[in-house]
């Protein structure tokens, strides 16, 4: 198991949770909604307990889920299995401004400003829509603003929609480069198995590195609101420790969770950064907020070239390409059992890597009648799994 023990994990994230200056906390629909809608009390709590974390000279955001669940219980609906798309953007438009309005009261009673953010994916696959939502957010800090961000879900289209708003909260930690997540749910952590069904489950307080292991712990189970259970939780994690950040998984409705969290209490689970593979902002973005348009399969040769020597994806090393994209396209890199190796950006068409797939790059210009790269992928575009890249 990669974890420490208990008296060396709490001093490790002691020393991380003095040291972070820019906090991400993103708490769920079970959490800040129930049988009647919002809920109140815990909307209370959490201005609260940000307040006086953002009086102690941090910067922070909120990212808030709820919007379907208030609306649909605001217009007295019953969650259906399979709800249509144009009724959950019914419900959010619907229950956003409520929710919006309980949190401008709730922090105005702490004489705290908030600020509201609502994001689709295309913001930020977008490069200059990305790098102004961040300029945004930046500027609201300097304006002693607490912003609250949430999916766009009125416009926001199912095939263009961030899975969950764990992985949006973990995108934005990146994105503004926030030292740390937290993510506030209605589980009280990560167990080494299913409490509800394993007597011999056992709660895991701190994770030094996200692998097999510690994803398989995470089940596929989900909240009875939410759209995001434990497995969504550890892929945003995993996503912050690559970027260098650390995060938090824990029980949101505690009253004073974010308190006991600063001084050092066991509870949640604490994941480290994993300082040995962090990669830069705009890697980040390329492997992580861009959805693939395409595969390139590359062969065994190739697969050494990028993970052990760094090198760019050439054309020699391709062997099949799946999907029809054009140049400056994001495209994910597997090897000929499809695992997953590399995400990046292409130079040429898919049409034009499948008529260059297995030659050298002194053959392309023959080839296509034109040659502007040697390389299908440059190692500046490309990012391996698991937290490097080809130059970091």
């Amino acid at each position: 198991m990669d974890q420490l023990s208990l008296e060396d994990g709490l001093f490790e994230r002691q020393t991380l949770y003095d040291q972070a200056r820019r906090v991400v906390v993103k708490v769920g629909s079970a959490v800040v909604t129930n049988d009647e809608g919002i809920n109140r009390t815990i909307i209370a709590q959490l201005a609260q307990q940000l307040s006086l974390l953002k009086a102690t000279g941090r910067e922070i955001i909120l990212v808030s889920s709820g919007a379907i669940a208030t609306g649909r219980r605001h217009l007295h609906q019953v969650r259906m299995p399979h709800e249509p798309l144009k009724m959950k953007q019914a419900f959010a438009a619907t229950g956003q401004g409520l929710l919006m309005q309980a949190y401008e009261q709730a922090f105005s009673a702490h004489g705290q400003p908030v600020a509201q953010i609502l994001l689709t994916h295309a913001d930020l696959s977008s490069r200059e829509r990305y790098l102004n939502a961040r300029n945004t957010i930046f500027t609201l800090f300097e304006f002693g603003v607490i912003p609250i961000l949430n999916e766009n879900d009125t416009v926001s289209v199912e095939e263009l929609r961030f899975s969950d708003n764990d992985t949006l909260a973990a995108l934005i930690t990146n994105m503004i480069g926030a030292d740390m997540l937290i993510i506030l749910s209605d589980v009280s952590g990560l167990y080494t198995g299913n409490p509800a069904t394993d007597p011999e489950a056992r709660p895991v307080y701190t994770v030094t590195r996200i692998d097999h292991r510690i994803e398989a712990m995470a089940g596929q189970t989900t909240s009875s609101v939410g759209t995001g259970g434990m497995a969504a939780k550890i892929r945003a994690a995993k996503m912050v420790a690559a970027c260098g950040g650390s995060s938090f998984i824990g029980p949101g409705r505690r009253a004073d969770i974010l308190q006991a969290l600063f001084s050092g209490e066991p509870v949640g689970t604490f994941f480290l950064p994993d300082n040995s593979r962090a990669i830069n902002s705009r890697k980040h973005w390329i492997a992580y907020v861009l959805k693939p348009q395409g595969e390139l399969v590359v062969d065994a040769g190739a697969v050494r070239a990028l993970v052990e020597k760094g090198r760019s994806l050439l054309p020699s090393g391709i062997v099949a390409v799946r999907g029809h994209f054009g140049p400056g396209a994001p495209v994910h890199c597997v090897d000929r059992e499809g695992a997953l190796i590399a995400a990046g950006l292409a130079n040429y068409s898919a049409a034009d890597i499948l008529s260059i797939r297995g030659r050298k790059s002194a053959e392309i210009a023959a080839i296509l009648g034109h040659k502007d790269h040697d390389e299908v992928i440059h190692r500046d575009n490309l990012v391996l799994f698991g937290g490097s890249s080809a130059d970091d």
